[in-house]
């Protein structure tokens, strides 16, 4: 939740191409620290879009602060001309409504002090009962205002010489809970960051560094970044960037992301969530490349488990939130039926290591987009806590989660920026049919004969996802006929019911129409009360979904005159079906493909109506906060 940006430097000149697009003043060519701050948060906006904010600091213009509600373009930057760092801010809101008062950075009593941060301070009010009986005062909402008036404390009580690094390393001994955080203060010439649950990554450019909750903020800048991890504290300046942990000096070394700065921008479409729906089929290319030996019947994940451990498996748990979790759920059957384990799933933040599992043959798989979702980390530490081997499927090299499990698969589906999650359900699920087939594979449970044909679905998976895409027309014209409904069900079967939730999900999140998924026999037992003929039914008649006994309880919604859309194995036919949208032959791998029809049909519903797709209302991209 939250997007952070911040940067030191003298700015950056710009391609004769680029001009002024609307932000603070440009001078010879060179984009300023408000313009460079401001771009950031315009990259960062999916993780919040509530309020924004800048800080800025000048050597003779002091410490400069603008911020207001709304998204990033209703932000005014300050021409600070002299600046020669700053940071920025892009709010979620949790405490305090969307207003000019609660927008980040908040400020000390003196307005020397500057804090943007991401997460929540548990303990804030304590802390701040105990800054007011020191006089401090207080003007927002926020649990993040309790920061600024502690780091002036510290700097007025002289402690570590009146140093903002020393202030913020003391300060952060004293917060309970989850945070990144970016400091500046009037008359230092540096940015002083820390981190602790909240991901906060820095940029190594020429003459200048970048700091951001992603690297999204700052990749049309620089490539080479360095994650920092939990408790480092760090010290950005023109001369560098000094990292600190436990008060010691520390070197997190230098990564270079492989994805280019335009795999994160529209690229001619209207909304990110349809460029990533169009991604699929090179993500999922991605997702396989170099991992499938379809002939031996053989996948190389690049992950071993300790001898035995495979053997003596008594249970997969997967843990995992929203998207993530109906991947997870579409995987459990996978698992069982490939690798002969129970598997069980858990929604994340209702996870305990339950009494009568035994942690040395229980294996915790962990799927989260983003790597850094708070539910979820906080079931893996669960499960570590218990003694259980903990695996994570992610799509973010560096996040937290990959820290602090055993083994980690990355789904490898490039940046994702609309809200709303699309080709990382697609990529994680193929993931996990990996690492069931792997698992099957290594316990002896699945042979070479057996793994070969769902290894063919995988591998065709691209081509199939495609075939749906270049069908698209079909799609839309359905979501104009049917978009005005009062509510619409999606159903399915075995591999049909994650499919159906996931449906329902994407079109709750961005077109805010009531939708419920779940398994089509539950149909008769109770929703079918709800149906009308102002109710569609959209159901997923694949292989590997039990299609017939399927689309029995559809006839049962159509008598009461609902309308029904099928997405049908390609070559079956279901005559009574309003709309029927073919689905190729890929075997276990089918129902994920027909997902991608309920994408696009919930995008085509909201952009009938004029929803903010990529930026839905009340939510954001990654959950930091529990």
């Amino acid at each position: 939740m939250c997007g952070i940006t911040g940067y030191v430097g003298d700015g950056i000149a710009l391609d004769e191409s680029e001009g002024d697009d609307g932000g603070a003043a440009r001078d010879g060519g060179v984009a300023r620290v408000g313009d460079i701050v401001h771009e950031g948060l315009r990259n960062l906006e999916y993780r919040g879009y509530d309020s924004a904010g800048v800080a800025l600091v000048g050597e003779t213009s002091g410490l400069t602060v603008a911020k207001r509600s709304g998204e990033v373009d209703n932000l005014t930057v300050p021409d600070v001309s002299d600046a020669t760092l700053g940071v920025g801010h892009t709010r979620w809101s949790t405490h305090g409504p969307p207003t000019d008062a609660n927008a980040h950075p908040h400020t000390d009593c003196t307005g020397d002090v500057a804090v943007v941060h991401n997460g929540i301070v548990e303990n804030h009010e304590e802390l701040k009962a105990e800054l007011r009986d020191g006089g401090h005062e207080f003007t927002s909402d926020t649990d993040t205002e309790v920061i600024p008036h502690l780091i002036e404390a510290e700097l007025a009580a002289g402690r570590g010489e009146g140093d903002l690094l020393d202030a913020v390393r003391a300060v952060e001994d004293r917060l309970e809970g989850s945070y990144a955080i970016c400091a500046v203060c009037e008359g230092d010439d540096r940015i002083v960051v820390a981190r602790r649950g909240s991901p906060l990554v820095l940029g190594r450019g020429d003459d200048a560094t970048f700091v951001a909750s992603d690297v999204t903020a700052f990749l049309e800048h620089t490539r080479d970044v360095t994650y920092l991890e939990d408790g480092d504290v760090a010290a950005l300046s023109e001369a560098g960037v000094e990292i600190y942990a436990d008060g010691d000096l520390v070197d997190r070394g230098v990564e270079t992301v492989t994805w280019e700065a335009d795999a994160a921008e529209k690229g001619g479409y209207e909304h990110y969530m349809r460029k990533e729906i169009h991604e699929q089929p090179e993500a999922l290319r991605q997702t396989i490349a170099g991992r499938l030996d379809v002939d031996g019947g053989n996948v190389d994940l690049e992950v071993s488990f300790p001898p035995g451990f495979l053997a003596d498996l008594e249970e997969i748990q997967i843990v995992a939130c929203g998207t993530s979790n109906y991947a997870g759920r579409y995987a459990a059957q996978l698992f069982e039926e490939l690798s002969g384990v129970r598997a069980t799933v858990e929604i994340a933040s209702e996870y305990e290591f339950g009494a009568g599992r035994s942690p040395d043959r229980t294996l915790v798989v962990a799927v989260t987009q983003s790597g850094e979702t708070a539910d979820t980390l906080g079931a893996v530490r669960r499960a570590n806590a218990a003694g259980a081997r903990t695996f994570a499927v992610t799509n973010t090299l560096g996040s937290t989660v990959t820290r602090e499990v055993d083994d980690t698969a990355f789904i490898r589906a490039g940046p994702e920026i609309g809200v709303a999650a699309t080709k990382t359900f697609a990529s994680q699920v193929a993931t996990l049919a990996m690492l069931a087939v792997s698992i099957g594979r290594e316990r002896g449970a699945l042979g070479a004969a057996d793994a070969r044909p769902v290894l063919e679905g995988l591998r065709d998976l691209p081509g199939a996802v495609q075939q749906v895409l270049d069908n698209e027309d079909a799609v839309r014209e359905a979501a104009t006929e049917y978009g005005d409904s009062g509510a619409f069900f999606f159903v399915g079967r075995q591999l049909g019911v994650p499919v159906a939730l996931e449906g329902a999900l994407k079109l709750k999140e961005i077109s805010y129409d009531h939708a419920e998924g779940f398994a089509a026999g539950e149909l008769k037992h109770g929703p079918l009360a709800l149906v009308t003929p102002d109710t569609p039914v959209l159901a997923v008649l694949t292989d590997g979904a039990h299609a017939d006994e399927t689309m029995n309880n559809v006839t049962e919604a159509q008598t009461r005159g609902a309308p029904a859309i099928g997405c049908v194995s390609a070559g079956e036919e279901y005559g009574t079906l309003d709309v029927s949208l073919p689905v190729p032959d890929v075997g276990l791998v089918e129902p994920l493909v027909a997902n991608v029809y309920l994408q696009l049909f919930a995008y085509h519903v909201a952009n009938d109506k004029g929803r903010s797709i990529d930026k839905p209302r009340n939510l954001a991209k990654s959950v930091t906060v529990e």
